[in-house]
């Protein structure tokens, strides 16, 4: 069974239990050398399910998890799915005041808190109003209030749900890890999840397949490698912190068929000096995404690492997809591929116009992948549509490209300010308004400049009052301090000035470009 067979017939939730039933002695998670069978995971699963609809929750109703890479985690996120419950994924190194301001946004009815985030989680139960009686639940930690996990699962039914939801109804919501302001809720639904599911059909996941997830979970990035496995009864291999040798040893160990990285860890992978000694060749597909993936590591995958090499260029928003199978087309290496099955690309001018192959503008996207918007935010995803003379409705990137003659995309620049640090968005604004609230500081911007850890690292640059006091160390120490793990900055440099426009608007190609000149 592939997953566009899959997609053809059953909801996703029930795609797992009929996994569970076809292949009930097979692995279906291995985490820290614990291995659970599916027949096993599926009886999880039911529990966490009908614990949720016993606390009064289902259909439509959001259940917050913020956890570290595990077993539980993927347990909790299934059974959400099986109680046809909403899963609200919480990032793990956002602020306490982000997450606080997630967490009221997502209004939970149920609050799962992994026992390693104890300090972050439980301060959020204190704020949120929409809890149901019972609906904190500690996950490997006691605490007052809280009831445990095992508790929970020891208490409910593993009778099955049965719960059918609509195509339309919430799947779950992934936040970007804002520090100010309302943060973005970005809403996949099923029919969204299960569009999704079928186009991977082309990677080949099956029953018979090894997924190897090292990303986290809470990131759409996971999540894409995440549902098709659980969909086809494959096995998923979950690493709870990305290290090279680590992965590497995996990889070979569980004979991994498949995984989905960020370029910054194939930088490192392709770097390793005892790479060429592991025996990786039960590797049938890597996927690459999150961010561009220089054209020189990709020549180095699809010359030592076995399996196809498939770059994956879309936003967690969902329209713009394209694929590049750098296996098949060497010669375009430097591009993100073409549009994926299901999608249309174009690109447009700052007013709206389709322009014609060759000319550069941002590119936009519509398929049956697109969110269903912004949660809470209908004035943000209105600003991120666009309509055609037909008036179909494509999403924007805010990325820069063009198009060549065979169809093949290539990205020049981004349009917002984001910064893509170790597969993570990071958000350019959230950060100067930071540094602007730090004493002395009166103009700051915040650009990504390469680094050979991350891929791109964030640098803050400040303009002080005249007369004022600090130091960059001190700035930069204060900025991070109210920042979340994830995005603090590398680095700060005061500037005499910013350049700017005439409309004055800062020019931050002009700040980037001194950092980048000599990166391919």
């Amino acid at each position: 069974m592939t997953a566009v067979d899959a997609a053809d017939t059953l909801p996703i939730p029930r795609l797992m239990a009929r996994a569970a039933a076809r292949f009930p002695d097979r692995p279906a998670l291995v985490c820290d050398g614990s291995r659970v069978t599916w027949q096993a995971f599926d009886a999880r699963c039911r529990r966490v399910a009908n614990a949720l609809i016993s606390l009064g929750i289902g259909r439509g109703d959001r259940v917050c998890i913020l956890s570290r890479n595990s077993i539980p985690m993927v347990e909790v996120y299934a059974g959400t799915l099986y109680a046809g419950a909403c899963a609200a994924l919480l990032p793990t190194m956002a602020s306490p005041d982000a997450l606080a301001r997630m967490a009221a946004d997502a209004a939970p009815k149920a609050l799962f808190v992994d026992g390693g985030l104890a300090d972050l989680g439980q301060p959020l139960a204190a704020g949120l109003r929409t809890l149901a009686p019972g609906g904190c639940v500690a996950v490997g930690f006691e605490a007052p209030g809280w009831v445990a996990y095992e508790t929970l699962l020891a208490h409910a039914a593993e009778t099955d749900p049965a719960v059918v939801a609509d195509p339309a109804d919430p799947f779950n919501i992934i936040y970007s890890s804002g520090t100010t302001g309302i943060p973005k809720g970005i809403v996949h639904d099923h029919a969204m999840r299960s569009f999704q599911l079928g186009r991977m059909a082309a990677f080949e996941v099956d029953e018979t397949s090894v997924v190897a997830l090292s990303t986290p979970l809470y990131s759409n990035t996971t999540l894409v490698g995440l549902i098709p496995a659980l969909a086809t009864g494959a096995c998923t291999v979950i690493m709870p912190k990305f290290d090279v040798a680590g992965f590497l040893d995996l990889c070979q160990r569980e004979r991994v068929t498949h995984t989905m990285l960020v370029p910054v860890q194939y930088q490192r992978i392709m770097a390793h000096p005892d790479f060429d000694a592991y025996d990786l060749s039960s590797m049938r597909v890597k996927w690459s995404t999150s961010a561009p993936l220089r054209a020189a590591v990709k020549r180095d995958i699809v010359a030592r690492f076995p399996g196809k090499m498939i770059e994956i260029y879309g936003l967690t928003e969902g329209g713009p997809v394209a694929v590049l199978s750098a296996t098949e087309f060497p010669d375009k290496l430097e591009s993100v591929g073409r549009a994926g099955e299901g999608v249309e690309l174009k690109v447009i001018d700052d007013d709206g116009n389709e322009l014609p192959q060759g000319a550069v503008g941002e590119v936009v996207g519509r398929s049956g992948g697109m969110m269903a918007g912004y949660h809470n935010r209908p004035d943000l995803t209105a600003e991120v549509h666009w309509r055609d003379r037909d008036g179909r409705l494509f999403y924007r990137s805010g990325d820069m490209g063009r198009f060549d003659e065979d169809g093949f995309l290539y990205l020049s620049d981004r349009k917002k300010d984001v910064i893509i640090s170790g597969g993570l968005n990071i958000y350019a604004d959230d950060l100067e308004r930071v540094l602007l609230a730090v004493d002395g500081v009166v103009d700051a911007a915040v650009i990504g400049v390469p680094s050979d850890a991350w891929g791109e690292t964030p640098l803050g640059l400040v303009v002080l009052a005249e007369g004022g006091g600090g130091d960059a160390g001190a700035i930069l120490a204060a900025a991070n301090a109210r920042l979340g793990k994830s995005q603090r900055l590398s680095a700060v440099e005061v500037r005499d000035s910013l350049p700017r426009s005439p409309i004055g608007k800062i020019l931050k190609r002009d700040l980037r470009a001194p950092y980048w000149r000599d990166q391919s």
